[in-house]
């Protein structure tokens, strides 16, 4: 079928929290606060990085990477929505949701792979300690970037088009912003090919990272258990606990988002799992990184020092 069969659609209405009516303003007043409070993690972990040379370690490099890409990521859909919370039925042109989503699947793929490589860096780092600064090479740290980022690009690149070349005939997203299943739903024909490929991507993107740090921590774990003394098995435990504690959180919510039976889909429950893992969750990262994190704390305290200095 062609487009041209069906009503021109140009522009969707998220539904967003409408049902929530009058305690939307509440809601606007504890996102926004959040919000704020991301940015503001986020970028100190970027810049205290970047300024002290105790960090400039692939461990830290990896996380202000991660820490970056949150914040793109937060900043093409969070905006929006606040603005959503007080402006009521404010629309999205076609090509502003086909773009939204783009940055979506990117820097949500990107983020999955960082996790991933972090995840290879705490391996090497504790069962490869003599050769760490030999694997973990400036050049290989580049590259686990690099692909993470052009992983992302591709899943965008096969899911966005086929989604957006469908017809549709309605304009009400029942979400907050353009997520895939939502602006799927609005489609006048059969979405079963664009289902595979939203499936298949979505397995990839979470099933393939989750394998790759299972693995990691198995061989970690095994690693850990040959110390001899109880000391050095709680301080490699705790270089893996910043990391493994958002892996947890992260994978689980993206798992029960995109990988549940469609028959499980509510609204209700969609909103408040997308709540955890565009909110919630990047500003875990940078609390769990500061707070449980001696290295990142001193540094801190090193450049507030100088700064009072």
């Amino acid at each position: 079928m062609q487009r041209m069969n069906f009503t021109e659609v140009t522009e969707f209405i998220f539904l967003g929290f409408s049902s929530f009516g009058k305690h939307q303003i509440t809601l606007f007043v504890v996102f926004l606060t959040i919000y704020i409070l991301t940015l503001a993690g986020n970028f100190i972990i970027v810049t205290i990085t970047y300024m002290d040379r105790h960090l400039h370690t692939p461990m830290y490099f990896f996380l202000s990477m991660l820490a970056s890409s949150e914040t793109v990521y937060t900043l093409v859909i969070v905006p929006r929505m606040l603005s959503s919370l007080i402006f009521y039925d404010l629309p999205i042109s076609l090509a502003g949701c086909a773009t939204q989503m783009f940055f979506f699947v990117t820097l949500a793929t990107n983020n999955c792979f960082l996790l991933t490589a972090m995840g290879y860096d705490r391996y090497v780092a504790i069962c490869e300690p003599l050769r760490y600064t030999v694997i973990m090479s400036k050049g290989l740290c580049a590259w686990l970037v690099c692909g993470s980022l052009g992983t992302g690009l591709v899943m965008a690149v096969l899911h966005v088009p086929a989604m957006f070349h469908l017809p549709f005939c309605g304009t009400v997203v029942e979400h907050f912003f353009c997520d895939i299943y939502p602006v799927m739903k609005l489609s006048c024909v059969d979405t079963t090919v664009n289902e595979i490929i939203n499936y298949g991507v979505s397995s990839f993107v979470i099933l393939v990272p989750i394998g790759l740090i299972f693995i990691s921590y198995v061989l970690i774990v095994s690693s850990i258990l040959k110390i001899v003394s109880t000391e050095g098995q709680k301080k490699a435990f705790a270089t893996c606990a910043s990391h493994l504690t958002v892996v947890i959180v992260h994978y689980g919510c993206a798992s029960i988002a995109y990988l549940k039976p469609k028959s499980e889909s509510s609204v209700e429950k969609d909103l408040l799992l997308s709540v955890t893992y565009i909110i919630i969750t990047p500003l875990l990262n940078p609390v769990v990184y500061s707070l449980r994190n001696k290295e990142v704390k001193d540094a801190l305290c090193r450049a507030v020092g100088r700064n009072i200095s």
